[in-house]
């Protein structure tokens, strides 16, 4: 359950790294413009339902798609993975506040950004959360 959190919690400190570096192409709209602990907690959701998103819909289009990972030398989740940060956008939006990617060129970019981040993120904290299982 700790992991499950703190992954979280990188994810979620990663989405708004990218967003600052993004700035205009990939934001996250709070559901409280004005209040920081409703910035956060959207933060926190956008990252949920990614890893939610990523955890079943990005797995099983991995498996489906393994003959065009191994044809184009896996560049193809570079597409899949922007597919993916553009859905989660889409869940996000259905609920009226959270991520906002103005397309799919930016939504590649943001997604390899967001994935690049988060593993810095977890290459940096992993002294600190013991041995990986």
């Amino acid at each position: 359950m700790g992991r499950l959190v703190l992954r979280l919690i990188i994810n979620a400190v990663a989405l708004w790294l990218t967003t600052l570096i993004l700035a205009t192409h990939v934001t996250v709209v709070p559901f409280a413009p004005r209040g920081t602990l409703e910035t956060i907690l959207t933060y926190l959701l956008v990252a949920l339902i990614f890893g939610i998103v990523n955890g079943i819909i990005g797995s099983i289009i991995r498996i489906v798609a393994l003959p065009l990972y191994i044809l184009t030398l896996g560049l193809i989740s570079l597409v899949v993975n922007g597919l993916l940060l553009l859905l989660v956008a889409w869940i996000s939006g259905l609920i009226g506040f959270g991520l906002s990617v103005e397309n799919f060129g930016w939504g590649i970019l943001g997604a390899l950004l967001l994935g690049v981040i988060a593993w810095l993120i977890g290459v940096v904290l992993r002294p600190f959360t013991g041995p990986q299982s």
